[in-house]
């Protein structure tokens, strides 16, 4: 009865992240015109904000996934994770400056940050045998279905609600609104068994997650993630290259749309051929797509080029999650999950950083081909370092 529990949680888990997905990518969008047409921020300043806001995710990552290990609620920080970025969301609709939206970047952070290393830890707990890369990649198709809708909600708010700034504002009220779905799902429907998830015994830290292959992954994570800037410099560029603002919702749906097409196949794929073969295949597309970004001189390219990008993310972001989960035992995973996801953000403040200075002193394509760059660096010292065996250690899956 606890097994069927936990396979419900996988797909409960899974709306959660819709409606997750369809809340951020509202706004998503949008954020970059509203900080630069509304608020009057510089490129340097939303490269500020949103750098800051994926390492303040990075931190409360970490410190979520230790505590869900330490105290053994993984729901409630998933529930409070979830309440936080809904709140922020709302909120947006009231800013005027750029300290406003700089502190509610840094709430919605807090949230998403203390929520992710958790819910994937009972993901992967709840996940059947051998089926983990099927699992994430079920959760990552469900977001991106949200993050597909999302846009085009927007679009439609922006083409026939409305003008001016307040446009953006109804976006983000009805964006934290939807959000409150969420907080109803993980606090009504989600179950989670104490003493089957975490085994009865008190949690000890263990050195061993900073020691070996699994350290190792998350070096090679750091070198990748230095080029792996905030999306919103991909918004910016399209509009430097032509793109009417009017429509990026519409790009970006695109963009989500084969993300979230691919991410279920590519995951079960992995759970065939090995997590590490389709991650490579994943940051040798981001490094093209990256390198495309920079060579790109019309509308379409920049239309070809986020269809393209999607396949990054369906190629990563749920089989990196579910290679964590073969690496670490089941009550480590909160802290594993920590630190794993930590290290996709940790980066981001200085990535961020660096690509503003290189957009505003460089050019709008350097930014690009630094991250493209990186991402070959990465690739071969994936390559090189035999990362490769993690794929075949089992550890604690649920049957």
């Amino acid at each position: 009865m606890g097994a069927r529990k936990n396979r419900d949680n996988v797909k409960i888990l899974g709306w959660v992240a819709f409606f997750g997905g369809l809340s951020q990518d509202m706004i998503q969008p949008v954020l970059p015109i509203f900080y630069a047409s509304v608020l009057g921020l510089s490129t340097s300043t939303i490269g500020l904000i949103e750098g800051s806001l994926t390492s303040i995710v990075s931190v409360f990552k970490i410190v979520s996934g230790f505590l869900s290990d330490k105290l053994r609620r993984r729901k409630r920080l998933i529930f409070v994770g979830y309440l936080l970025s809904a709140m922020s969301r709302f909120s947006l609709g009231f800013i005027t400056q750029g300290w406003h939206a700089f502190g509610l970047r840094l709430t919605d952070g807090v949230g998403k940050g203390t929520k992710d290393a958790p819910r994937d830890a009972l993901v992967a707990r709840s996940a059947k045998q051998g089926k983990t890369g099927f699992s994430f990649g079920y959760q990552r198709m469900l977001d991106t279905f949200g993050s597909v809708l999302g846009p085009l909600v927007t679009y439609w708010m922006l083409a026939h609600l409305f003008s001016g700034g307040f446009k953006y504002r109804v976006v983000f009220f009805t964006s934290g609104i939807i959000a409150l779905m969420t907080i109803l799902l993980v606090g009504l429907l989600v179950k989670e068994d104490r003493s089957q998830s975490m085994g009865g015994q008190p949690y000890r830290f263990g050195m061993d997650l900073l020691k070996g292959r699994f350290a190792l992954f998350l070096l090679i994570m750091l070198v990748f993630t230095l080029g792996n800037s905030s999306d919103a410099f991909l918004i910016l560029r399209a509009r430097n290259v032509g793109v009417n603002p009017a429509v990026i919702p519409i790009v970006y749906a695109v963009f989500n749309l084969f993300y979230a097409a691919l991410s279920l196949p590519a995951g079960s794929l992995s759970d065939k051929v090995g997590r590490v073969k389709v991650m490579q295949l994943g940051w040798t597309i981001y490094a093209l797509a990256y390198l495309g970004f920079a060579l790109a001189r019309q509308p379409w390219h920049i239309w070809a080029l986020y269809a393209f990008y999607g396949l990054f993310y369906a190629t990563t972001e749920g089989v990196a999650k579910s290679l964590v989960a073969h690496v670490v035992k089941d009550q480590d995973r909160g802290t594993a999950y920590g630190l794993f996801n930590a290290s996709l953000g940790l980066m981001s403040l200085p990535a961020s950083l660096i690509a503003g200075f290189l957009w505003d002193k460089v050019s709008p394509a350097a930014p690009f081909y630094f991250g493209s760059a990186c991402a070959f660096i990465a690739l071969i010292c994936l390559s090189v370092a035999g990362i490769e065996k993690i794929g075949q250690v089992q550890s604690g899956q649920a049957t």
